[in-house]
């Protein structure tokens, strides 16, 4: 083994934990002795993220487009990628991606490209038409066959903060779908999709997920629980509680958009990029606290510690 990959493993390592700062400095050694290694390139991306570096990071987000065959791809249409063009008096068309969480959390840009004068459509899947026609923006239902008017520009959702130049500073934080200041009872999710790569690090087990909902005013979110058709009949229960309980799911995104009080718990191992490590807030979301696991498969402290702040909660 050479000393470059011997490093690559080492900065891998570190990014499975979230210590994402020692893996930023192992990936540049990494390519600082084998230039343009791919992988390398692509994983230093999200470590940098994950250190909270969003000016650089997401100015590399595009690499996401070099990974394996079906992760993220591009559209094939007429008219132009926008890559940062002035926008005032242009329409913009913003793709789909990746998972509906993805899609909740970079929904957050689209205020900001109609703040700059241009006309914003949305390309949406059925679960998401009716909670995201709140935007400042045409929705485009991507159902069936899909006809797709010509505009000035296209862009991928997550393309948004890049050509934005976005930093920590100047990610927006405030809610950006319709909530409400109060409710009764606490909203459980305590699993995710299945065939989510991370589902078995990132779900809690039957049993401690009963856990959670037997606490005081719990109630499901799960929609197979719920009925809820889509994510704006959801996003109805929400605005009636006082806070919800999830893993990282679409539903801690939804919560978190509408500003709603929001306790995500994460694992130890691969926990994704946006909560970044060894923080308990988040930037994306002000209203959400984060429940980390204190070692790969602990979620017992974890809801320990959820107990103990509820419990801390003002009557």
């Amino acid at each position: 083994m050479d000393e470059a990959e011997a490093l690559f493993r080492r900065a891998a390592e570190a990014q499975r934990f979230a210590r994402y700062g020692e893996a930023v400095a192992l990936y540049r050694e990494v390519l600082a002795r084998a230039p343009g290694r791919a992988e390398a390139e692509q994983n230093l991306c999200l470590a940098l993220l994950g250190a909270g570096d969003l000016g650089e990071g997401f100015g590399r987000y595009d690499l996401r487009f070099q990974r394996r065959v079906g992760r993220v791809q591009k559209p094939a249409l007429s008219f132009p990628e926008w890559r940062g063009e002035p926008l005032a008096g242009r329409s913009i068309l913003v793709w789909l991606e990746q998972g509906y969480g993805d899609q909740i959390m970079f929904a957050r840009f689209v205020p900001v490209l109609a703040a700059l004068g241009a006309s914003v459509s949305i390309l949406t899947p059925p679960p998401l038409t009716r909670l995201l026609a709140a935007l400042p923006a045409r929705i485009i239902e991507a159902a069936g066959a899909v006809s797709i008017p010509r505009h000035d520009y296209w862009i991928m959702p997550a393309s948004i903060p890049g050509r934005l130049g976005v930093t920590a500073e100047t990610l927006p934080r405030a809610p950006y779908l319709p909530g409400a200041a109060s409710g009764a009872g606490l909203g459980v999710a305590w699993r995710g999709d299945p065939r989510h790569p991370n589902d078995a690090h990132r779900s809690l087990p039957p049993a401690l997920g009963a856990a959670l909902l037997a606490l005081p005013g719990a109630v499901s979110l799960l929609p197979e629980d719920t009925g809820a058709a889509d994510f704006e009949a959801t996003a109805a229960l929400i605005r009636g509680l006082a806070r919800v309980v999830t893993v990282d799911t679409s539903i801690a995104h939804l919560a978190g958009a509408m500003g709603k009080p929001t306790w995500v718990l994460l694992p130890a191992l691969n926990c994704d990029w946006r909560w970044q490590g060894g923080r308990a807030d988040s930037p994306w979301y002000p209203s959400a606290r984060l429940f980390r696991q204190p070692a790969p498969g602990a979620w017992e402290p974890v809801l320990d510690a959820v107990r103990a702040a509820l419990a801390a909660e003002p009557a």
